[in-house]
């Protein structure tokens, strides 16, 4: 079985990568029953959306003051 550092390692690599099936199923199991690294998954998967936005230009929220308005 799977343990937690394992499981963490294969989180950041599904951003990667696609997991083989192996891995696909260790992780998915790991995660049924450990609420630690489904949270840490959430929140990978979370950053990865959030870095991929900015790179495409997307990661300015429209309500966020520009230089000139701080000034």
């Amino acid at each position: 079985m799977l343990n937690c550092t394992g499981a963490t390692e294969l989180c950041s690599l599904e951003m990667e990568r696609k997991l083989t099936l192996r891995e696909d199923v260790s992780l998915k199991t790991h995660l049924m029953i450990c609420t630690g690294c489904m949270n840490f998954r959430k929140q990978m998967q979370g950053l990865h959306q959030m870095m991929q936005a900015y790179a495409e230009g997307r990661g300015e929220s429209a309500s966020a003051p520009n230089q000139s308005e701080r000034d």
